[in-house]
């Protein structure tokens, strides 16, 4: 009888094992396709398998639990967000959910915006924790972990960031600041020798004056060469974007001779030397011309109307070039 009994009772478990192997590799239905879900820190297996099935895929929790139990992959499991489609099992959602492989977004800081404009397109990020709100711009640095006397403006490497939905604009911003810490670190240690640059940060200040300047990536590094030249010799940068940057808000698309004569601290048109902070996110290109300028002694360039710059070593030169490329003159 006791026989009869262990049989029955090995057919009964063995017939659980089937059962719950089949439910393992059916089709979960999905309320729809791609289906978007969000699990939670700290979540069990079951309380993430509630969390999915409140989200759109009708996932049996407690056998969802049993089978991340069995497998042993119960504490592997990863909070963040998920994109899963028709046609997924529960058991290789329990294996995404254990290798971590989650759905990621993406936003993109581009090359020679400004720290509120980079702002801007962080609060617009969808997915994004809009954690930021009122912040002072000091008061985001202090969050990011930054030195007290680092300036925002030019702080933050322009690029690419992916990051999971549910993750903070702080968590990219102290990304996007590392990035640029790191990629500065190493251009300021392979510069060339005997620059008139003091320390990185002026490097920083230089490379925003290169992107905002240049339109054809092919004279990044003469554009570098102007500005160091004039710094080895004293002359004002004479940078139209500074005085731009200098004005705020104030500027409405227009420069005008009499902008070029007000007194600001980034108008290197009335100041010597550098600008006191950047006035942009450089990208890498710029880092690595201010670093590395072209081997030329002009002073001036001017803008061809096609993207590239005329360069001139004198005055004369450079009057010329004005002539024929901006007053159209033969």
């Amino acid at each position: 009888m006791l026989k009869k009994l262990l049989i029955l009772a090995l057919v009964a478990m063995l017939a659980l094992i089937g059962a719950g192997a089949w439910w393992a590799s059916q089709p979960i239905a999905l309320r729809e396709s791609p289906l978007d879900f969000s699990v939670k820190p700290g979540s069990s297996a079951l309380s993430a398998a509630k969390q999915i099935r409140e989200q759109g895929a009708d996932l049996q929790p407690r056998l969802f639990y049993w089978l991340a139990r069995i497998t042993g992959r119960g504490a592997e499991l990863k909070a963040g967000s998920y994109e899963i489609t028709t046609g997924i099992s529960p058991w290789s959602l329990l294996e995404r959910m254990a290798r971590g492989d989650q759905t990621l977004l993406a936003v993109t800081i581009p090359e020679g915006w400004t720290f509120r404009q980079m702002l801007q397109t962080l609060a617009s990020a969808p997915g994004l924790q809009h954690d930021v709100g009122d912040l002072t711009p000091q008061q985001i640095m202090q969050r990011i972990g930054a030195p007290p006397q680092i300036p925002p403006e030019g702080a933050f490497f322009p690029d690419t960031y992916l990051y999971a939905r549910g993750s903070s604009e702080i968590d990219v911003l102290r990304r996007a600041y590392q990035a640029m810490q790191k990629r500065l670190a190493a251009a300021w240690a392979q510069r060339a020798p005997d620059l008139p640059l003091k320390t990185p940060e002026q490097a920083l200040i230089l490379a925003s004056l290169i992107e905002k300047e240049t339109g054809d990536a092919a004279d990044r590094d003469k554009i570098a060469a102007v500005f160091i030249n004039r710094l080895r010799a004293g002359m004002p940068l004479q940078s139209d974007p500074t005085v731009i940057y200098g004005m705020g808000l104030r500027f409405q698309g227009n420069l005008t001779k009499r902008d070029l004569q007000t007194p600001t601290a980034y108008n290197t048109y009335v100041i010597n030397g550098l600008p006191p902070t950047p006035i942009a996110l450089p990208g890498e290109a710029s880092l690595y011309a201010a670093l590395h300028p072209a081997p030329i002694k002009a002073l001036y360039f001017v803008a061809r109307g096609n993207g590239s710059s005329q360069f001139s070593d004198t005055l004369a030169e450079h009057n010329a070039a004005v002539a024929r490329y901006i007053l159209k003159t033969p």
